[in-house]
């Protein structure tokens, strides 16, 4: 794990609340639109990556899905989202990871990263991402990664970001995922301006 990258995280989540952050979402849309366009039903096996104190862990445990995984590199979102759940965090598989270190010990049927990808701006943690991803999900699986745009924001966070379209992530996975959807996504932040992402779906081939 990057050492400056976990700190970074942990302090933002310790001092600033859900609604405190410019990615918070009541609802988690488009990734509910796109998890069905992917054909996730309950039994799905689903990890999200990066997943701060996102929202859609709740849905989809309060809609019946039993196998969810959630992963973030700070134990605070963490925390967060155990507090937010009450007794349903313990049907929930937690891990505290980078992702970019994070050795798999399972496969997935959709791999779910809204807003992670896009922090990672060194070549070598993009290709240990796209490694650790193209190990993670079962042949036939999906991966939706949502990044800002090409004319979104530059930076998040205080931190700089790599802006994302399909094509450029489509390169990093190689030639066994195949593009099923792109979309422009308007992210409207807690203080009402707009943020503009991208959501590519990827199916695993083979």
């Amino acid at each position: 794990m990057s050492d400056d990258r976990a700190s970074h995280w942990e302090t933002i989540y310790r001092t600033k609340t859900e609604d405190q952050v410019s990615w918070f979402q009541q609802t988690p849309e488009p990734s509910l639109t796109l998890l069905e366009l992917a054909g996730a039903t309950p039994d799905a096996v689903i990890v999200d990556i990066g997943a701060g104190a996102s929202h859609l862990v709740d849905v989809l445990i309060g809609r019946g899905f039993d196998d969810v995984t959630v992963l973030d590199l700070s134990q605070a979102a963490l925390d967060a989202d155990h507090t937010r759940l009450g007794p349903d965090a313990s049907r929930v598989t937690w891990i505290r990871s980078d992702v970019t270190d994070w050795q798999p010990e399972r496969n997935y049927d959709i791999w779910h990263d809204r807003a992670a990808f896009h922090f990672l701006t060194d070549a070598v943690d993009q290709a240990a991402y796209a490694a650790v991803l193209k190990r993670a999900v079962k042949a036939g699986g999906h991966a939706i990664i949502g990044t800002f745009a090409p004319d979104g924001p530059e930076k998040c966070s205080g931190l700089p970001i790599v802006r994302h379209d399909a094509d450029s992530i489509g390169k990093l996975l190689g030639g066994s995922f195949e593009l099923i959807d792109t979309r422009r996504h308007e992210h409207r932040t807690p203080w009402d301006s707009v943020q503009l992402f991208q959501f590519s779906t990827f199916r695993k081939q083979g």
